[in-house]
C-alpha cells in the first residue's frame, strides 16, 4: 500500500481518489488554527473617522457601527462630545479646543491671535487629558500678507508657549496642512516643509503635524516620499480621494494601500482618520476605506 494525502491506496487509485484526499488535506490545514491566525486581515493602523463627513448619522449610532467594522475613534469632535465615543468604547482621536467660524483663517501666523489660542488650549488640555482624548487640532492660519519668515517666527513663539502645557498633560497639539489651490485660500500652512520646519523649531514632542493627505496631493504630491521624510514631524493624517474629497476607491487617483503601508512602515503609531465626503451609502464607503487601509 502507497500514502497519498493521509488516503491509503493501492494499485488501482484513481484520479478522481487522488484529488478528494488532496482537497482533504488542503481544507483541514486551511482550518488549523495556526493558518486560521495566518489568514486574518493585518491591521497596523488605528483607524477614524472624522465627524463632519457623517453628520447625517447620530454620533452613537456612528460610533456602534464605526466600531463594528473596525474603527478605533472617531475624529474632530467638540469637548461635548469626547464623553460620548468613549461610552461607546471609542476615544476621540482629533478634539477641538473651541468650536469657532474663523477657527481655520484664525491660526498662530498671527502673533495677535496667541492670547485666545493659547488660552483655548490650556483649558481644553486637561479635560482632554481626563478623557482619553490623544490630540488637539490647530491651525497656522490664512496669510493676510505676511511673508513665510514672518509666519515662521509667529508660529513657532506661540507653539512654544503653548508646548510645556501639552507635554504636562500628555496630549499633542496637531497643526494641519491645507491646500490653499481649491479649498482653504490664502491659508499659509499648505506646504510640508513650511509646516515641518516650524515643529522641528518648536522642538516638543508633543507639537507635531496634521498631515492631511487630501491636501498635500492637491499641492505638492509626492505623498509616500514626504511621509517618509517627514515621519517625526507628523502626529496624525487625514485621508481623502484626489480629485473630489470622495471614497478611497478607484475613481481617485491615489493608491491609499500603498501610502497606509507606507505609514505603517515608519513605526506610526498615531490614527489615521478618514476625512472624505462619501458620494455613495457613507457607512458602506467607509467600511471600505477601512479594509483599504487595512495593512
Amino acid at each position: 500500500m502507497k500514502r497519498f494525502g493521509g488516503l491509503a491506496v493501492g494499485r488501482l487509485v484513481t484520479r478522481r481518489d487522488a484529488i478528494g484526499a488532496a482537497a482533504a488535506t488542503l481544507a483541514g490545514l486551511a482550518v488549523s488554527p495556526a493558518n486560521r491566525r495566518t489568514a486574518q486581515p493585518p491591521n497596523r493602523l488605528k483607524q477614524s473617522a472624522s465627524r463632519w463627513c457623517y453628520r447625517s448619522i447620530p454620533l452613537p449610532d456612528l460610533c456602534t457601527a464605526g466600531k463594528a467594522m473596525g474603527l478605533s475613534a472617531i475624529d474632530l469632535l467638540g469637548s461635548d462630545d469626547w464623553p460620548i465615543v468613549r461610552q461607546h468604547g471609542l476615544v476621540c482621536s482629533m478634539g477641538y479646543a473651541a468650536m469657532r467660524d474663523d477657527f481655520i483663517p484664525r491660526g498662530f501666523n498671527d502673533p495677535a491671535n496667541h492670547d485666545l489660542l493659547v488660552g483655548e488650549l490650556e483649558r481644553a488640555l486637561p479635560l482632554a487629558q481626563q478623557l482619553g482624548v490623544p490630540n488637539l487640532i490647530a491651525m497656522f492660519g490664512n496669510r493676510q500678507g505676511r511673508s513665510d519668515a514672518q509666519a515662521t517666527d509667529a508660529c513657532v513663539t506661540g507653539l512654544k508657549r503653548i508646548a510645556p502645557s501639552a507635554e504636562r498633560y500628555g496630549v499633542t497639539i496637531c497643526v494641519e496642512l491645507l491646500n490653499s489651490k481649491v479649498d482653504h485660500k490664502d491659508y499659509q500652512g499648505d506646504r510640508t516643509a513650511f509646516g515641518a520646519a516650524i515643529i522641528e523649531a518648536v522642538g516638543s514632542p508633543r507639537v507635531k503635524l496634521l498631515y492631511d493627505i487630501y491636501h498635500m496631493q492637491i499641492m505638492e504630491g509626492d505623498v509616500i516620499r514626504t511621509i517618509r521624510q517627514h515621519a517625526q514631524h507628523i502626529g496624525h493624517f487625514h485621508t481623502g480621494g484626489v480629485p473630489g474629497r470622495h471614497e478611497l476607491d478607484d475613481t481617485q487617483e491615489l493608491n491609499y494601500r500603498a501610502i497606509a503601508r507606507a505609514i505603517a512602515d515608519t513605526g506610526f503609531t498615531g490614527f489615521v482618520a478618514h476625512e472624505f465626503v462619501p458620494a455613495r451609502d457613507p457607512l458602506t464607503s467607509l467600511r471600505q476605506a477601512v479594509e483599504v487601509c487595512s495593512v
